[in-house]
């Protein structure tokens, strides 16, 4: 759920040109708090495809060693300002079969709106993040599609807990095409021109 400063309900914008700029910054600003820690900041979820209609919030995945200890991310980012999102489905998500621990942070009150996921390293729910951009970097129709039906989504459900409900099981059915072509590509996270341009690694 959304801290008090934070917008309360969800509303779909169309894609800004401005986007990766701000992923940057905030990947060296990440990167400065949590130094070697850090294995990978890459720039995931609708604001990293360019031409998909998004909510005007950057979302980053950071890449961590495995197994995923709570309390040094939670130190670093909290003496920074970022804030630990609570909720239950902030700590934890499935992925390829797997439940996989995460952890969720909001920016520090004031600041660029963003969510911080932090995830292990080859855990299947990084890697699921890196192919729901890829796949809709590279599939007009689907990110078309996907941008349209957020739309009419956010139109229709504005509270957040709701929109992301409804939303959820839509992704599921999106990232079975996603894995179908990654299987027909020979896709890899990491592998493609635009993961390059936008995955900042040691």
């Amino acid at each position: 759920m959304p801290f008090p400063d934070e917008p309360q309900t969800a509303e779909v914008v169309a894609y800004r040109p401005a986007w990766p700029g701000e992923f940057a910054r905030l990947a060296a600003e990440l990167r400065a708090v949590l130094g070697p820690y850090a294995l990978a900041v890459d720039h995931v979820g609708a604001t990293s495809v360019p031409g998909l209609r998004a909510k005007d919030c950057v979302d980053v995945q950071v890449r961590v060693p495995a197994p995923l200890d709570e309390a040094l991310p939670a130190r670093l980012l909290g003496a920074a300002g970022y804030r630990l999102r609570p909720e239950p489905w902030n700590r934890t998500e499935a992925a390829g079969g797997r439940e996989c621990r995460k952890l969720v942070f909001a920016p520090p009150a004031g600041a660029r709106r963003c969510n911080v996921h932090v995830r292990e390293e080859g855990g299947p729910n990084a890697r699921f993040a890196l192919l729901f951009r890829d796949y809709l970097r590279a599939d007009g129709a689907a990110r078309r599609a996907w941008g349209e039906f957020k739309s009419r989504l956010a139109e229709g459900r504005p509270d957040l807990r709701e929109y992301g409900q409804v939303k959820a099981p839509a992704t599921e059915v999106l990232m079975i095409a996603a894995e179908r072509w990654a299987a027909a590509t020979g896709w890899e996270p990491g592998k493609t021109r635009d993961s390059k341009i936008e995955h900042v690694s040691e």
